[in-house]
């Protein structure tokens, strides 16, 4: 959260205290000077270009990574919502270098046998399998059978590999901010100009950085001060997210870092909001009627999963920051974390219970 430096408290009640009685017009003083405070801040916002690590089956070279089988426990998969699996081998490590002889390949998926070929599955010749464009209803328990003889004298040895395949998605966070501002009356149609004129300067911070400002709630309220009575304040709850890239007309690089990019937005947001304190402070003049008080900016980092995934580092370690599929037996019925536990889910990817 967003701290106020030493003498905030003394300069805010100061503030408060002076008195608001101006005319219509000097409502949109504070617009005025978001304008300004705009055009310091949009002399040239860093570009972002860095790229991210990407893991699992999100990079186009993880379609490169093969994954091989156990006879011993499940195999745990992780392939990313509409992007194509690694390569499964219907093999153990053991067997991945060794000669077969006449090898038998089946595999089998929760609604029966695999074909070799069809718009969503890709089997090769030597039992691999490839997802496409994965789905979350895809998720669930795959086997392999393979027979195979080990030489030409030997009689033919089976194995059973078993593999639990799960869609997922990166978390969809952001940050969520609340601010205070000094009001005209709460009916005033001066509040919802300066409304429309601040979101258009927060989007406009943000938007090299493929970053979107929503806002979530503007209230007007009465707060009746210690010893400058009743006062108009208008509170403010607004989120900063990351632009899906079909949203965006300057998308940022393939993999490119969805939190240094948000970081970066907060501290324009932060910057915007102490130089408005900055130039307030400067003023010889009384306080326009509309004004920013010090000290109420603060903010969170919020994740939020979509429906029917959540986050659980405990059951999948190997991808503890992705929203995984909720298993059968579990649901997430809105925007959480968490996939919760209900017995009559027998699907995966359960939104109700």
């Amino acid at each position: 959260m967003a701290e106020s430096p030493p003498g905030a408290a003394r300069r805010r009640g100061r503030g408060r205290r002076r008195r608001a009685g101006v005319s219509p017009s000097s409502a949109f003083c504070l617009p005025a000077l978001g304008v300004t405070l705009l055009f310091l801040l949009l002399q040239g916002p860093p570009a972002v270009q860095s790229s991210r690590r990407s893991s699992r089956s999100a990079n186009p070279k993880h379609n490169d990574l093969k994954i091989v089988g156990s006879t011993t426990f499940p195999v745990k998969i992780y392939v990313k919502l509409n992007h194509n699996s690694p390569r499964i081998l219907c093999v153990t490590n053991r067997l991945r270098n060794s000669e077969l002889i006449d090898p038998v390949f089946q595999w089998h998926g929760p609604e029966g046998d695999l074909v070799a070929e069809n718009s969503s599955v890709k089997i090769t010749p030597t039992g691999t399998l490839i997802f496409r464009h994965f789905k979350y209803d895809m998720s669930g328990v795959y086997t392999c059978s393979l027979v195979f003889k080990p030489t030409e004298e030997q009689a033919e040895k089976n194995y059973l590999l078993k593999y639990v395949i799960y869609a997922y998605s990166d978390p969809n966070f952001y940050y969520e901010f609340t601010a205070r501002y000094h009001a005209a009356p709460c009916n005033s149609i001066y509040n919802i100009s300066f409304e429309k004129k601040l979101l258009q300067i927060l989007s406009k911070l943000v938007i090299e950085l493929s970053c979107e400002v929503t806002l979530l709630k503007s209230e007007c309220h009465h707060v009746k001060m210690q010893k400058a009575g009743l006062q108009n304040e208008i509170f403010f709850t607004f989120t900063v997210s990351s632009l899906d890239s079909e949203k965006s007309n300057n998308p940022c690089q393939t993999n490119c870092d969805t939190t240094k990019r948000l970081n970066k937005a907060k501290d324009l947001i932060e910057r915007f909001f102490n130089q408005q304190v900055e130039v307030l402070g400067k003023r010889s003049e009384p306080l326009p009627e509309i004004y920013y008080i010090e000290g109420t900016l603060h903010m969170v980092w919020v994740n939020r999963c979509y429906p029917g995934f959540g986050i659980n580092s405990l059951i999948h370690p190997d991808c503890p920051d992705c929203c995984v599929v909720c298993s059968p037996g579990t649901y997430n019925p809105h925007d959480g974390v968490h996939c919760l536990q209900c017995n009559q889910t027998l699907i995966y990817g359960a939104a109700k219970c």
